[in-house]
């Protein structure tokens, strides 16, 4: 299993994070910048990362928000609803390392972490992703036209709880990958394994896209990709006891 650590950030660094507030991701409060070291200028600071790194990611995910409003609500058309989504993977991936990031900069520069965080794992995100949101097509594919076969539509409840597990998995697989550069196959396994392991990040993961879902159906995903940077930050703070496990048992000392 490779082990290479992805970024600059030192050893450590996660278990010693306190991760209860956006103005402390990454654990330490940002280095003076431009806007000043007081409170105003360290929440005003705060503030403009996280606008950046959300119209970044509104921007870098258009091309899956163009295809599902493009797309015909035929029940035909369920097949691809997943796959429109494979270009907002690296984006995801992308806005985790800039929101992470944000704690180690020497000035207030969140496009360029999100760009590295885009350009470092776009091709290790999407070699995941992609076949992620293929089986999750295939699946709801199924669960849309599983009547028209004859099957007993019970079968239906098992296909919804086989793609809620890969979506979950997904998730997982692309937060590692988002700050460890380990080989698909071991970032695959990684993922199944804390899935068990760590019950209560899964079931964090699990409640973020309850709330995804709720704000689609109750509005529109207009409104969920408005505060996309806000569901992201929960992500990657819900995430910080499996980031904290990995580095301590598979990145080299």
């Amino acid at each position: 299993m490779s082990t290479d650590h992805r970024g600059d950030a030192p050893r450590g660094s996660w278990p010693e994070d306190p991760p209860t507030t956006p103005a402390s991701v990454g654990g330490r409060a940002r280095p003076a910048g431009d806007l000043g070291e007081g409170p105003l200028g360290r929440i005003t600071g705060t503030v403009y990362w996280f606008l950046i790194v959300g119209l970044l990611l509104v921007l870098s995910s258009l091309p899956s928000m163009v295809l599902l409003v493009l797309l015909d609500r035929a029940s035909s058309n369920a097949l691809l609803v997943p796959l429109c989504l494979v270009p907002a993977g690296p984006a995801l991936s992308a806005a985790l390392y800039a929101l992470r990031d944000r704690g180690r900069a020497e000035s207030l520069t969140p496009g360029r972490s999100f760009w590295k965080g885009y350009r470092l794992n776009a091709l290790d995100v999407l070699r995941l992703w992609t076949p992620a949101m293929l089986v999750l097509g295939v699946i709801a594919f199924s669960v849309v036209n599983i009547g028209q076969v004859g099957v007993p539509r019970a079968y239906a409840v098992v296909l919804l709880v086989i793609g809620a597990g890969i979506l979950l998995w997904a998730l997982q697989a692309l937060t590692i990958v988002s700050f460890y550069t380990f080989r698909a196959r071991d970032v695959a396994r990684l993922a199944i394994y804390y899935l068990v392991r760590l019950p209560l990040v899964t079931l964090g993961v699990l409640s973020l896209l309850v709330v995804a879902a709720a704000v689609v159906w109750l509005t529109s995903e207009g409104v969920l990709a408005l505060f996309s940077v806000i569901w992201v930050w929960f992500l990657l703070n819900n995430a910080r006891p499996l980031l904290r496990d990995v580095e301590q048992r598979f990145v080299a000392h």
